[in-house]
């Protein structure tokens, strides 16, 4: 018998593209993302759900929603 791999959702930013808006720290619903020296949003895995505001309201478009082993 095979064991299943648990996934869960969580976001994923492109710092090299990233401006830094702050838009997508306005929006998260669990303050996951911080602006890190105001140069690239970052993302804790630990309190990201994967709901996809973030990804939705950045104007960049450089956030992304990945499946990852939970």
């Amino acid at each position: 018998m095979e064991a299943k791999t648990r996934t869960r959702r969580s976001a994923f930013v492109d710092t090299d593209a990233c401006v830094a808006c702050g838009c997508c720290v306005k929006v998260c619903p669990l303050n996951a993302i911080a602006v890190f020296r105001g140069v690239a949003a970052r993302v804790d895995p630990k309190r990201c759900v994967g709901c996809g505001r973030c990804a939705k309201e950045c104007p960049a478009s450089v956030i992304e929603i990945r499946e990852v082993q939970a």
